[in-house]
């Protein structure tokens, strides 16, 4: 069963005070940014969060499982109703992840301008090389 709008709508808003948050529809679910970092996903209308240490400390004894088969395990946030703790909970995991890294630039394709070659024709195409001996007969410079 996939997570509803309105179930995403209302998580994102109790964490509004950490900062800007958002959400990005990924493989049927959500993934959740604060200030453009990956904090966690909604699955299954369930909030799971990435562990961190802080958030360990602002919310102990916290259940933790994978969001979904091979995941690693996350913070599942059972109370999503009590804003200043989601607030800051999200605050203390977003400080402590890291920044995303930096996509790299693809290289613009280059356009290669036709030159000679230096290899002779007859090493390369014998074929190239025979056709190039008649014309030479046929019309010679």
């Amino acid at each position: 069963m996939s997570s509803t709008l309105d179930y995403v709508d209302y998580v994102c808003d109790q964490m509004r005070g950490a900062g800007e948050i958002s959400y990005k529809k990924m493989f049927g679910e959500y993934g959740v940014y604060c200030n453009g970092k990956f904090i966690g996903v909604i699955c299954d209308n369930q909030l799971y969060i990435k562990k961190t240490e802080a958030g360990a400390l602002l919310y102990p004894g916290c259940e933790e499982a994978p969001p979904y088969e091979g995941a690693k395990p996350h913070f599942l946030i059972d109370k999503v109703d009590d804003y200043d703790l989601m607030s800051r909970f999200i605050a203390a995991t977003y400080q402590e992840l890291p920044m995303p890294r930096q996509k790299k630039k693809k290289r613009p394709i280059r356009n290669v301008e036709m030159t000679e070659s230096k290899i002779p024709i007859s090493t390369c195409c014998p074929q190239e090389a025979a056709l190039v001996k008649v014309r030479s007969l046929i019309f010679p410079t």
